[in-house]
């Protein structure tokens, strides 16, 4: 009577361990399905390739330096004529003046077409507008193919122009290019370049003034003189320095 009343229970255990041991199982298996879906943590993440600021798409621009009795009204005034400008395809860039004199004035527009920006720079509205603005003298107007600009971020406002003629551009573009790292570490950034529309032997070259005291002794320098005569540049340059005092 004994064995037999055993032998039920002796069976029921081995169903209840049967059935444990199949779900523990099954739990196991889920488990690891759902492990190997899951993104590997240990995997190098993707690299990105860092975006250039580099533009070398060739832009017209019109770069204008001109002295003004008076900056706050020429302002009101160059404002005040800007439905002028864009009719005639032209647009707001930059405005900056002398690093010494606040009424001498850099203004640098941008342009649709070359040609629109010459007929523009001509123009009698031009001359009208310059003289109610209180312009002095002969103000210089150029138009340029601007072949190279960087348009990174940078926190100096103080910029440099030099207007230079060179015996060949692409000479002069070889030259100057390999020579940008030197001009970094003498506190000198590229911000353009470019040569005048209707002659490419005159070029222009705008940078940002990182560091004057580097960069000053840097212009100063026999060294410069060398890099100026590797790359084909005629005479003496012209360098105006301002600050940047709008943007558009």
């Amino acid at each position: 009577m004994k064995s037999s009343s055993f032998l039920p229970a002796y069976l029921l255990g081995i169903l209840l361990f049967c059935i444990i041991s199949c779900g523990d199982q099954t739990e196991a298996k889920d488990n690891t399905t759902a492990d190997s879906a899951l993104p590997d943590s240990s995997a190098s993440p993707a690299l990105t390739t860092p975006t250039s600021t580099f533009v070398t798409t060739p832009e017209t621009m019109m770069f204008v330096i001109q002295k003004v009795a008076d900056y706050d009204k020429w302002l009101t005034v160059y404002d005040d004529h800007d439905s002028v400008r864009l009719a005639n395809g032209v647009h707001n860039y930059v405005i900056g003046y002398s690093t010494t004199d606040r009424t001498r004035i850099f203004v640098a527009l941008k342009s649709e077409q070359v040609e629109k920006a010459k007929a523009f720079g001509k123009s009698a509205d031009l001359k009208q507008a310059m003289q109610k603005g209180g312009v002095k003298g002969t103000p210089k107007v150029n138009v340029y193919n601007i072949t190279f600009q960087d348009t990174g971020k940078i926190t100096t406002n103080l910029r440099s122009q030099t207007t230079f003629t060179v015996k060949d551009w692409d000479t002069f573009q070889r030259s100057y290019d390999s020579a940008r790292q030197e001009r970094v570490d003498n506190g000198i950034m590229d911000r353009a370049y470019g040569h005048d529309a209707d002659n490419n032997k005159k070029v222009s070259v705008v940078v940002a003034v990182v560091d004057t005291t580097k960069a000053y002794a840097f212009w100063k320098s026999d060294h410069m003189k060398e890099l100026r005569k590797r790359a084909g540049v005629v005479g003496e340059p012209e360098r105006f320095n301002f600050r940047i005092v709008k943007r558009y």
